[in-house]
């Protein structure tokens, strides 16, 4: 069933948060439809910009829409994550329930600016909108954000921002960052200004951006068989993530926890199994431990058995 995220955050806030995941290929598409069914939770399918490039909107479109029809019971909305303009527009274009404009680079009036002329065009077809303001540090996609440019989110801008935009949900900076290294500083979400904003925002649906837990054993697992990462990776813990819903977290993104899990599951394979060929084998083995660890994500965010409520 696929609904707009809008419904879903009515239903979860201050309850529970919907995992919003990043999608490039069919293992990954099928592989959170799967855990989705299996944990009867409500879940964002996101696609990037770099994810569009890659596998075209069209094949990206056909996937999630034929694993829909596999698992019919799945609760789920599609959502462009962080596009700009062109994005926007052509995925309210094309059957995307949800869009995120990032101008959160540019000035206060910019971003505003921008933001509104998407959020005009996407309300005139009943699509959110989700904005930024503030800006996250670290590397994902082509995003590439130094830690003395990141930016926390001014509480009281966020209000102003969002009576002025009228954008349906707002990702705040609060401490997290794109990518395998997060709190680098060890300093953790920044609860006091979390709860300013929701305070000036009551009842209104917070995002989360680079919000992957980070494993340290898969960090270990992908260097034992060959990797190279850093052994001070690290990310959002399951307690603060718990603690920010309360908050007004309604959506909490997870990427680089699943590109984590695709390299140390083809590396751990191939280095076992070396006289072995065939992308099916470990494909299935990625598709079985992606399942495994979105169950998992699910009863961190408390939305397990969530989707029963839609259903009805």
């Amino acid at each position: 069933m696929i609904l707009s995220p809008s419904v879903l955050y009515k239903h979860c806030y201050g309850k529970y948060a919907i995992a919003a995941v990043n999608v490039f290929t069919m293992e990954q598409v099928l592989g959170l439809f799967a855990a989705a069914d299996k944990s009867g939770a409500p879940v964002i399918v996101q696609i990037t910009p770099v994810a569009r490039n890659y596998a075209t909107p069209s094949m990206l479109m056909a996937m999630i829409i034929a694993a829909a029809e596999i698992y019919p019971h799945v609760v789920y909305s599609i959502h462009l994550d962080h596009g700009n303009e062109s994005h926007a527009f052509d995925a309210i274009e094309n059957g995307y329930q949800s869009v995120m404009i990032d101008a959160s680079h540019d000035s206060f009036e910019q971003n505003i600016a921008r933001t509104k002329s998407v959020v005009d065009k996407a309300h005139a077809r009943n699509i959110v909108v989700e904005a930024e303001l503030g800006v996250l540090s670290g590397v994902e996609d082509d995003l590439n954000v130094g830690e003395e440019a990141a930016l926390y989110t001014n509480p009281l801008q966020a209000k102003e921002f969002v009576d002025r935009t009228q954008c349906d949900s707002l990702a705040v900076a609060v401490g997290t960052s794109h990518g395998a290294y997060k709190f680098s500083g060890g300093q953790g979400l920044q609860f006091h200004i979390l709860k300013k904003i929701q305070e000036q925002l009551p009842a209104y649906p917070l995002v989360l951006h680079g919000s992957s837990c980070v494993d340290k054993n898969e960090i270990a697992l992908i260097n034992q068989y060959g990797g190279k990462l850093k052994e001070d990776a690290s990310g959002v813990p399951d307690d603060q993530l718990r603690q920010a819903i309360a908050y007004g977290i309604c959506k909490v993104n997870i990427a680089t926890d699943l590109r984590l899990l695709w390299a140390r599951t083809h590396r751990a394979f191939f280095a076992t199994t070396p006289e072995l060929f065939d992308p099916i084998v470990p494909g299935k083995k990625y598709m079985q431990a992606y399942q495994d660890f979105m169950c998992r994500r699910f009863d961190v965010l408390g939305a397990s058995d969530k989707a029963a409520d839609f259903l009805k």
